[in-house]
């Protein structure tokens, strides 16, 4: 016997029939490189979407076909999310930022048959375009070519439909071993995913967020932003340009109150509001944050602004979204300082999420939350990942667990507490030391900009840490005062061997500290038996 409710498909194409429906006026807006804005709203967008719809046919785009972009954050760029899905493609962002070789393999191994880019990545287009085999159309987003491409047509369409279980994007992760591994999204694992975010436990979105989302619209499903939004009607503002006095100006112009991007982001925003003496933009009343574990002192400096924070974990193949950190229901009651040790971990579980550490040398044995041992973490749910794009095997086990790559700890109360990455963490003698744990920490002194540990090569110990710092402008630290800075902070050998000073840290294209770089630039550095 079967229940006797309204059969739905969950398609994305859902999501911006409500929006335009209900929100129709919502801005969606956009900072370009140049400083020019542009302005469009919900319906509108959805009318725009549904032109791309009937371009894309002309072209001859079939369902299940893939449409790639090479773009950054700009409403042309959301149209393409919902026209594309809406056709029945399948969308592809592309990571402007990885090397030719990645950027070739990606387009090639996916099949994308359209591309849509932007005028700034021209240069890439026109080498890499004898390469990619299988793109037979080229459109770019700001130059007057999309606009006259969806511009042609009607918008007289109707979305394609289907399954909910079709595929609707595709995002590589170069987080793995080897060429980048393509995500593949369905419509129906983006819909439970959106509920999701939009808890107030969770992103906590509404119709009065104003939501900047500097995290790029090619990375991680855009941390569920473009479908997030739509269901509930926020406005939405995108910037080319993310210099953090560049943000200040737009969240103050457009009563942004809701601000999403990885650690960096925040460091770089209030280091820039201490230089200029001001504070922190006091419309933003939420800061969304993850990809990497956020500094504690970056923390308080938010949380004492009287910003709510939302601490999250999560990675492309978990949609991305899968643990955050919400206040518990004695909140209210903490001191200070154990709100910010709250705020500090990843959170817990969404609804939807399970997770489990297990052995780093037997992935068979499970163990216990009992915030103090570390291990393999594992996650499994139904927007996370199965099989990658292609893939001939399932990448996870018979009880459906994934193996993330990261290493963590889980608290009593269940509460995740990211200690490295299972390729960064450092085993020295033995024992493993978090390189998470000593950056947090030396980045709690006033002269530092931001640090990075990494394992080096020791004749006794097997690995031991190297501390590499960036200063402050204008400001000075020494190796001892750091060494005395994390003396009672970590493990006594814990403490770095060895702390160099560098210019820059090297990032990824999401804005993580990039510890392959790292590794590969100090790669002949000796420490001394």
């Amino acid at each position: 016997m079967l229940g006797a409710m309204q059969d739905w498909e969950l398609r994305a194409s859902l999501l911006i029939d409500h929006a335009a429906r209900e929100h129709g006026s919502r801005e969606i807006v956009t900072r370009w490189n140049d400083g020019s804005e542009s302005r469009t709203n919900w319906a509108e967008l959805r009318g725009d979407a549904l032109k791309m719809v009937q371009a894309l046919k002309r072209l001859g785009i079939e369902k299940g076909d893939r449409v790639a972009t090479l773009a950054m954050n700009h409403g042309p760029h959301l149209v393409s999310w919902y026209g594309a899905t809406g056709a029945g493609a399948v969308l592809h962002t592309i990571n402007p930022r990885l090397f030719d070789e990645q950027l070739v393999y990606i387009a090639n191994h996916a099949e994308d048959r359209v591309l849509i880019y932007d005028s700034a990545f021209q240069e890439i287009v026109d080498r890499l375009k004898p390469q990619w085999t299988t793109i037979e159309h080229y459109i770019c987003f700001d130059n007057g070519e999309f606009a006259d491409w969806i511009g042609a047509e009607d918008g007289e369409a109707e979305w394609v439909t289907g399954s909910e279980r079709d595929p609707c994007m595709l995002c590589y992760t170069s987080g793995t071993t080897g060429n980048p591994k393509g995500v593949l999204f369905e419509h129906r694992s983006n819909i439970l995913h959106t509920y999701a975010a939009i808890m107030p436990q969770c992103a906590d979105l509404n119709s009065r967020s104003c939501v900047l989302p500097v995290v790029p619209m090619f990375h991680a499903n855009n941390w569920s932003f473009p479908w997030a939004a739509a269901a509930v009607g926020a406005k939405l503002v995108y910037c080319a340009n993310n210099d953090p006095a560049n943000l200040c100006d737009l969240i103050e112009r457009e009563d942004i109150n809701y601000l999403a991007g990885v650690p960096t982001v925040w460091l770089s925003l209030t280091q820039h509001c201490e230089a200029q003496g001001m504070p922190l933009p006091p419309t933003i009343t939420h800061a969304v944050t993850g990809g990497a574990a956020m500094p504690r002192s970056t923390i308080e400096k938010l949380m004492r602004a009287g910003i709510r924070i939302a601490h999250a974990w999560g990675m492309t193949e978990t949609s991305p979204i899968a643990t955050i950190a919400f206040e518990p229901h004695d909140f209210d009651l903490m001191t200070f300082d154990e709100q910010v040790t709250i705020k500090a971990r990843q959170g817990k579980a969404l609804f939807g999420v399970q997770l489990r550490i297990v052995d780093l040398g037997d992935p068979s044995k499970e163990l216990p939350r009992d915030g103090e041992t570390s291990g393999a973490l594992q996650v499994r749910g139904p927007w996370v990942l199965k099989r990658y794009f292609k893939g001939e095997e399932d990448c996870v086990d018979a009880d459906q667990w994934f193996d993330t790559g990261d290493v963590a700890l889980i608290h009593p109360d269940g509460t995740l507490q990211l200690t490295d990455r299972t390729k960064d963490v450092i085993k020295s003698g033995g024992e493993w030391i978090s390189s998470v744990e000593l950056e947090n920490a030396a980045v709690a002194h006033p002269a530092v900009a931001e640090a990075a540990a990494i394992g080096i090569a020791h004749p006794k110990w097997d690995e031991r840490p190297l501390l590499v710092v960036v200063k402050k402008p204008g400001m000075d630290v020494s190796a001892d005062e750091l060494r005395k800075l994390l003396t009672g902070k970590v493990a006594k050998w814990w403490l770095p061997d060895a702390v160099e000073f560098v210019d820059e840290i090297p990032h990824t294209a999401t804005g993580k500290i990039s510890k392959k770089d790292l590794r590969e630039r100090f790669r002949d550095y000796r420490l001394d038996g």
